[in-house]
C-alpha cells in the first residue's frame, strides 16, 4: 500500500470514529438555525439587474471620461442604503451584481472605443427603463 493510500485510509477511519464518538457522547443541545429575517422583495431580480447595469455604466463612463464620474457608484450606494439597510445578505447580492457588471466590461474594454460608447448608451437606456418599470410597478 502506498503512503497516500494509507494516509487516506487512516483519515477515513479517524473521521468515522470521530463521528461515532460525537454522536454518542454529545451532551450539547442542538441549536436550531436562526430564522432568516431578510424578506426578498418581488423586484429583487430587477434590482439586481439594475445594480449590474449601474456597475457596467460606471466602468464605461469612467473609461471614456477624462475626469471620471463617481456619482454612478454613489447612486448605487444610496439605493443600497435605502433598500437593504438591515439586510446584509440582500445587500451583498446587490453589491455582487454591481461588481459583476463593472468587472464584465473591465475584462473586455481597456480603452474607450466606439463599441464601449455604444455599450454604455445601451446599458444606460436599459437601466433607465428598468428603474422606471420598478418604480411604476412597485413604487409607493
Amino acid at each position: 500500500m502506498s503512503k497516500i493510500t494509507k494516509s487516506l485510509l487512516l483519515t477515513a477511519v479517524l473521521l468515522a470514529i470521530a463521528g461515532r464518538v460525537a454522536a454518542q457522547g454529545s451532551t450539547e443541545a442542538i441549536v436550531p438555525p436562526v430564522a432568516d429575517t431578510e424578506k426578498p422583495t418581488p423586484y429583487d431580480d430587477r434590482l439586481a439587474r439594475l445594480s449590474e447595469i449601474i456597475g457596467a455604466v460606471h466602468y464605461l463612463r469612467n473609461l471614456c471620461k477624462a475626469d471620471g464620474e463617481p456619482e454612478w457608484r454613489q447612486s448605487l450606494q444610496g439605493l443600497l442604503d435605502a433598500e437593504t439597510r438591515a439586510e446584509p445578505k440582500r445587500r451583498a447580492r446587490m453589491t455582487a451584481a454591481y461588481n459583476r457588471g463593472y468587472r464584465s466590461f473591465a475584462s473586455v474594454y481597456t480603452s474607450c472605443t466606439p463599441a464601449a460608447v455604444r455599450a454604455e448608451q445601451n446599458y444606460r437606456i436599459e437601466g433607465a427603463t428598468l428603474a422606471t418599470e420598478i418604480t411604476a410597478r412597485f413604487g409607493n
